[in-house]
Parts: structure tokens; sequence; C-alpha cells
């Protein structure tokens, strides 16, 4: 008998690449090759190898993912809440810039709202943050429609403008927001509010949204030993809390039920799109302003300018210790007859010499 080969795979970056252009999860990936989310992410980041039945099926998959995608509207399938939804849209390059970017907004921002609810406790601020960064992404979008990851760089830049320390000083952050209405919810995220933003970062990157652990320090411009640190420094402070929640499993279904309870909502993507031109419209013309107030200040000063050195008049100094000036002045009453009594009075001595010439 001769034994066949084993099906041929991608390399692990190829592999998940495949499953980012046709938008699914790896919760998705692992349903439909019957195994765990912990499996797929295993092997798309080359730690281990599928075997057997299940490399013939995850073959299958990704020699299916390899065609181009088409526009069908197949079942769907239930995704976590803090996970971005399938997306319908066809090949990106067939897209205009426009179109394009709406498709990334609606791919990512109900779910990005929810993780930065549950990065920072505020409904409005979650919100902010979501716009914010995708002004910035259509304000720099030949840069971010080129990225490896479009969705990575703006949910950093989402995270970065959420976790910003300036936010204290604003009035309208100073006083909180009411917490959420269940018990079990409210308790989850007052243990959140109090981990570290670093490590609340990280913890919900790793088991919430489900990156692995060298994207999730990528993500947080950490080592990957200190992401780990991080990751199990968060875990633990959450388990001394609430001790139901020690696993990791239980733990991201929890952070999508508290994201899911939560009516958060995101501005539609033609108004980010014109808020982000008119951002740019605005900061263009200041720059422009000031250019021409600075131009008309220096020609001004030139001017007015004298045409020669002229050296500045030195400051005048006190001078200490000097005596006062003494002036001649009248006689008092005493002076005056001391005058006059030696005036009548003869001179007592020896007679005065006088010089004789030769």
């Amino acid at each position: 008998m001769t034994q066949s080969s084993p099906a041929p795979l991608p390399p692990p970056k190829e592999r998940r690449r495949l499953r980012e252009s046709w938008s699914l999860t790896q919760d998705q990936v692992a349903a439909r090759v019957g195994v765990t989310r912990e499996t797929v992410r295993a092997w798309e980041t080359g730690r281990t190898t599928p075997r057997g039945r299940k490399r013939e099926a995850y073959a299958r998959l990704l020699s299916e993912l390899t065609k181009p995608p088409v526009r069908t509207d197949p079942p769907e399938e239930p995704t976590p809440a803090l996970r971005p939804g399938p997306s319908a849209v066809g090949s990106p390059h067939s897209l205009t810039p426009a179109q394009a970017f709406d498709a990334l907004y609606a791919f990512c921002a109900p779910s990005l709202v929810r993780q930065t609810y549950l990065l920072t406790g505020r409904r409005e601020l979650a919100r902010e943050s979501v716009e914010r960064a995708f002004e910035l992404a259509w304000h720099r979008w030949p840069e971010v429609a080129v990225d490896r990851d479009p969705a990575g760089w703006v949910r950093a830049s989402a995270y970065e403008y959420a976790l910003s320390p300036w936010h204290r000083f604003r009035p309208r952050y100073r006083h909180p927001e009411p917490p959420p209405a269940s018990p079990s919810d409210r308790a989850l995220m007052d243990v959140l509010l109090t981990l570290p933003p670093p490590y609340r970062r990280t913890l919900l990157l790793y088991d919430g949204v489900g990156l692995d652990l060298p994207d999730t320090a990528a993500e947080t411009e950490a080592s990957t030993p200190a992401a780990a640190n991080r990751l199990l420094h968060a875990r633990e402070a959450v388990a001394a809390r609430l001790p139901e929640l020690a696993d990791p499993a239980e733990l991201h279904r929890r952070l999508g039920e508290v994201a899911a309870a939560e009516r958060l909502r995101a501005a539609k993507p033609p108004t980010v799109r014109t808020g982000s031109e008119r951002r740019a419209s605005f900061w263009t013309r200041a720059a422009i302003a000031f250019t021409v107030a600075l131009i008309g200040t220096t020609a001004l000063t030139v001017r007015t300018a004298p045409g020669q050195y002229e050296p500045p008049v030195a400051p005048g100094e006190t001078i200490q210790g000097v005596p006062p000036k003494v002036a001649p002045g009248p006689l008092s009453e005493a002076e005056q007859e001391l005058r006059a009594k030696l005036g009548e009075e003869t001179a007592s001595g020896p007679q005065r010499l006088v010089p004789l010439p030769k």
C-alpha cells in the first residue's frame, strides 16, 4: 500500500491573510473545521500543524478562500459582540476610495465602539474615539488602504485616543457615567476599570478581541514577554474579584455579553468622511492664516527696524558708600560767636617765621 501525502497548506501568515480577506473570524473557521478557536490561532501562528482529517478539512477551506469573494448572501453565523461581522463587499480593488472606506467602517465600527466602551467605561467617549480614529484613517487613506491590517490600524488609533490622559481635564468627563444595569456586568466593569490602562488593553485584545500574543504585544508596543506578564496579572486581578471568570473562555464570553448589552451606535460613514474633510480644511486654513500673519510680522519688523546698529544706553546704577557732598552754608549763632572771639583775642605762640632773600 502507498501512503497518500498530506494535503499542502500555505504558510501560517498566508492562512491568516486568506481568512481576513474573506472577513472570517477564528471562531467561524474553527466551526467549519471542527476545532477550537485556540487551535486555529495556533495554526495561523505556526505553533502547531494540523494533522489527519483536520488537516484535509482545513486545506479544503483554505483552497476555497483562495478564490475571489463573490457577492452572495449565505446564512450568517453568530459572531461575538467584540468581533466585526462578516463583510458584504466585493474585491477591494473594484471599489472607489469612499466605497472602500465605507465598507471598512461598516465592518469595524460597531464592534470597535463596544471594545472602546469596555476599555473606558464611557459610552460617549467610545463613540467619539471611534469616529476620530476613522476621521484620521480617511485623512490618511492612501496609507491605511495598503496596510496589512486596516482594522488593526483603526483599532490602535481608537484605543490611543480613548486612553489619552488629557480627557480627565475635560468638563464633560470629570463625572462618571451611569454603570451597566446588570449587577454582574457592573461588577465586571468595575474590575476592568481598576486595572492599569496597559493591562486592561492587553486583556481586551487577547481575551476579548482574540488576537494572538505577538500581535497583542505589537499593538500595545511591548515585547511578547511583557505582554504575557500583563495578561497574566490582569487575569489574576479579575479572578481575585470574580472567581467565576478564572477560565479564559468564560472571560471571553462575559466580555462579549457586557459589550452587547449596551446600545452603542456610531455615526454613518458619510458623516465621518465629511467631518474628516471639514477638520482637515479647518487646519489647512489655520496653517495658511498663521503663515500669512508670520510673513506680515516679519515684513513689518524689517520695515521698521533701524538701518545701523545703535548701542543700547546702559541703565544707571546706584553707588553705595559715597559720603554726601558738603557745601558752604550760613553760620550758626554759636559759630558766629566763636569767630568773633577768635578775632578779638591775640594769638599766642612763637613769632611767625618769614622767609627773607639772601
